[in-house]
């Protein structure tokens, strides 16, 4: 009977292990990233009476499926053309490192993208049958940043990709689904979102630079070089707020402080870059994610509590 407890709590710690592996896969420190998209909508719906809570939940947990397929289908891409190797600068390829299988990983990545997919068909439901064709196009563009005879993020696109489908799209359909409406200013929002999201694939692929150039990996830090990435980042983070301030500007005078304190936390981080190589730039990408997910949520705070104000 020892023995076999002492079996079973061996193989009870392996299963962890493994399952460590796959949560480390999932790449948890960009998740806010697409939350926060969702997030950005919702403050838009409350603003004009427009939330509902069915098909916010909806997209919210289909921009995490989606976020997960992707970031699972950029491991196996990447170590099926060689793009990742072992011991590299950033977090650890499960893949490549030879902790999870690549059959393993491809079958994840796609069972991810059905089960998002068959969520998103629920959400005709209240947007109507041509939400099909964006959920295709949101489902190819998961796949298209690291597969395909044209990877994205192997020809300097990442950035634009990251601006586009977790920032214009998921921004915009969020609300569509909801107000069934489009506005200016949610679009406005969107760009605002997408280009925060762009600061996070910013400082990965900064950090990544040697291990990018050694592998022939073209991104637009490896092109562009650290200091134009760091004006770049900061001249991301100045747009975004700029794209939102007409939204703050009717919101009570005390909310300011939440994209005055984005600026001053994007000027830090951009000035840390300068100052970290490798593994040490990983926790500035947590924090750009975290800004990034904090501002989205202060902007649905503060349009819900303004708009009970208006109502009470």
């Amino acid at each position: 009977m020892a023995d076999m407890a002492v079996i079973a709590i061996f193989l009870y710690f392996c299963a962890m292990k493994k399952i460590g592996y796959w949560i480390e896969a999932m790449r948890l420190r960009t998740l806010p990233v697409s939350v926060a998209g969702v997030l950005m909508a919702l403050g838009y719906n409350v603003d004009n009476g427009t939330f509902k809570f069915l098909p916010a939940a909806i997209c919210l947990v289909f921009a995490i499926l989606c976020q997960i397929a992707s970031n699972f289908a950029n491991e196996y891409y990447d170590y099926r053309a060689g793009r990742d190797r072992r011991g590299r600068q950033g977090p650890r390829r499960g893949v490549t490192e030879g902790e999870i299988t690549p059959h393993a990983m491809k079958t994840a990545t796609f069972s991810v993208l059905a089960a998002a997919a068959l969520l998103g068909l629920s959400l005709t439901l209240w947007g109507g049958p041509w939400l099909i064709a964006a959920g295709i196009a949101i489902s190819l563009g998961a796949l298209a940043y690291s597969a395909g005879p044209y990877p994205l993020s192997t020809h300097c696109l990442g950035e634009v990709a990251v601006f586009f489908f977790f920032g214009i799209i998921p921004v915009n359909l969020t609300y569509y689904v909801q107000a069934l409406d489009w506005s200016h200013s949610v679009f406005l929002g969107s760009c605002a979102i997408g280009l925060m999201g762009a600061n996070v694939l910013i400082i990965n692929n900064y950090r990544d630079i040697p291990d990018d150039r050694s592998a022939g990996k073209n991104t637009l830090a490896t092109a562009w070089g650290p200091k134009a990435m760091r004006i770049l980042y900061c001249v991301n983070a100045l747009l975004a707020v700029i794209f939102t301030m007409h939204v703050w500007y009717v919101l009570p005078a005390g909310w300011y402080v939440v994209p005055v304190a984005y600026l001053i936390a994007s000027l830090r981080i951009s000035r840390e870059m300068s100052r970290r190589s490798g593994a040490r730039l990983t926790p500035l990408l947590g924090m750009t994610s975290v800004c990034m997910f904090a501002y989205a949520l202060c902007f649905l705070i503060a349009t819900y509590t303004w708009r009970s104000l208006l109502i009470w």
